[in-house]
């Protein structure tokens, strides 16, 4: 125990009794060092509470949960992450939503493979063919001259 903070070296204090005998400069100076403390303990608190309070008015909601999932990764272990994550993945379909999640819908709606090679293939063609036929130089033969 600091003895410093808590002046349990005057025995005096600690032993005196509920009606203080003390005389009044005692009374006082006793009074003014705990109302010190207690400024000091509220000073903390209201930087705390500051501190809260800036967290809590985060105008960007997705660095708010970003910030909320590291913590959280950073404190539980890997396999109880895991062990949660499959047991979502793997829940009873009564359970699950009727729309699919936003990454699966993401997902499903990016092109194929193999239709980004039609597309470029049907891209190539029509290309060609302009260029074959001469569209291309009568397209910019026609803007020029309007």
């Amino acid at each position: 125990m600091d003895t410093v903070l808590s002046y349990a070296d005057e025995l005096d204090e600690e032993l005196d009794t509920f009606p203080t005998s003390k005389l009044g400069n005692v009374v006082r100076m006793r009074y003014d060092r705990l109302r010190s403390v207690a400024g000091r303990v509220q000073t903390v608190v209201r930087d705390l509470a500051m501190q809260g309070e800036s967290l809590l008015s985060w105008r960007d909601p997705r660095a708010t949960s970003t910030l909320i999932v590291a913590i959280v990764l950073y404190v539980t272990l890997f396999q109880v992450v895991a062990v949660i994550a499959g047991l979502y993945l793997l829940r009873h379909p009564k359970f699950r939503g009727k729309q699919p999640s936003v990454p699966f819908n993401l997902y499903k709606r990016l092109p194929a493979r193999g239709d980004m090679l039609i597309y470029s293939l049907v891209y190539t063609l029509v290309s060609h063919s302009e260029l074959r036929l001469g569209l291309g130089q009568r397209c910019s033969q026609h803007s020029e001259a309007a």
